[in-house]
């Protein structure tokens, strides 16, 4: 059995190495094979660019070789797909290559889409590239007071994103010492703070102790300098202008037909592809109605792992994922809550503590154990 897996980011990660571990004696005796497919010989902890962005941690810290992550019995090879041949089980990839599989698993993630309102990538500020998260740390280091404007879009990598980056801007320009000339303004598409209802229950009230200002039913249409206007007709003027931008999946996925806007129609339990037995989806490029986040992508992969051995020794899988996503959130002051969910159990935030903040910087350390599977 040849399993192939697309995209070397924390679902996939996971998968190949779960996979190699349940598949030793196969892949030893040679029945099976794992071979990874990546664009990058790099693994990036895309978490850490929200730290990046507020000078709590340097870029060089988010990056291991891809290589050292995997269980020796995979092959790695950066090598991009850039053609998907699903009737013919096969992909091509960007040396020119064909690779053949029985089993393939597309995890190519997600990336932003600022250009898809008119001025945002000119005008805003974001954090989900190096790049970006660099140039955004520059921007606030150089500021010295005004009205700050955090502008979501949907859907978006990370559904804790946009509170976090709020809270830890208040923290930032408290230690800067310029939060008194500071007005923080909120916006957020849908008609309350955040899309789960348990954290905006929980978030608002903490906007409202802190003096940050909100405004709900805000879909970005367009941005100016200084101003940027919602489909909804109101307007929001701004000194910064920083973005959770919409996200859209890899233009591979959309240029191959696969799923509009590079998302996947998946099954919410087996993540096969639909109407394809032995194509298989993970993380951000499904089109699942849950969080885009790196722990959906974990737990996914753990299922997933499970159901692909067992195909493989029993003939038949045995687990459905259940929805499961766990997301830390950062609350400022030091402290830190989190939401943990699935498709049955909405989530419950609890009150934030420095317990639970020392816990998630812990696990920027840990992730490393995470990737690998050991977690």
């Amino acid at each position: 059995m040849k399993i192939l897996i697309v995209g070397g980011g924390m679902g996939g990660t996971i998968l190949a190495n779960n996979l190699a571990r349940k598949m030793r004696n196969e892949l030893k005796s040679g029945k099976a094979s794992i071979t990874m497919l990546s664009a990058s010989d790099k693994h990036m902890y895309q978490p850490g660019l929200l730290y990046v962005a507020v000078g709590k941690m340097n870029p060089s810290e988010m990056y291991r070789d891809q290589v050292s992550l995997l269980e020796p019995s995979i092959e790695f090879k950066v090598d991009p797909v850039t053609e998907f041949n699903l009737d013919d089980n096969n992909v091509r990839a960007k040396s020119g290559t064909t690779y053949n599989y029985d089993i393939i698993v597309i995890a190519t993630g997600s990336c932003t889409h600022a250009e898809g309102t008119p001025g945002l990538a000119e005008y805003a500020e974001q954090f989900y590239t190096e790049a970006d998260a660099v140039k955004m740390y520059k921007k606030l280091e150089a500021f010295e007071g005004g009205k700050v404007v955090v502008a979501v879009g949907v859907p978006h990598k990370c559904p804790m994103a946009p509170l976090e980056i709020t809270f830890m801007l208040v923290d930032y320009f408290k230690q800067r010492g310029i939060w008194d000339k500071v007005q923080l303004h909120y916006t957020y598409p849908i008609g309350r703070t955040h899309s789960l209802e348990p954290v905006a229950k929980w978030a608002t009230p903490e906007f409202e102790r802190l003096g940050i200002t909100y405004e709900t039913l805000f879909n970005m249409k367009e941005v100016n300098e200084n101003v940027v206007m919602s489909e909804e007709g109101t307007e929001a003027e701004y000194d910064l202008l920083i973005t959770v931008p919409a996200h859209k999946g890899m233009q591979v996925i959309e240029d191959a037909g696969l799923g509009a806007g590079g998302f996947i129609p998946t099954d919410r339990k087996r993540l096969n592809m639909e109407g394809r037995d032995n194509v298989y989806v993970l993380g951000d490029t499904t089109n699942l109605p849950i969080s885009k986040a790196g722990s959906t992508a974990h737990f996914e992969a753990e299922a997933l792992a499970e159901n692909i051995a067992s195909m493989m020794t029993i003939g038949t899988a045995t687990r459905d994922y259940d929805g499961k996503v766990f997301c830390f959130i950062e609350a400022g002051d030091g402290k830190a809550t989190y939401a943990m969910f699935n498709y049955q159990n909405p989530p419950d935030p609890k009150a934030p503590t420095a317990g639970i903040h020392m816990f998630k910087t812990a696990y920027n350390k840990m992730y490393w154990a995470s990737a690998r599977g050991l977690l």
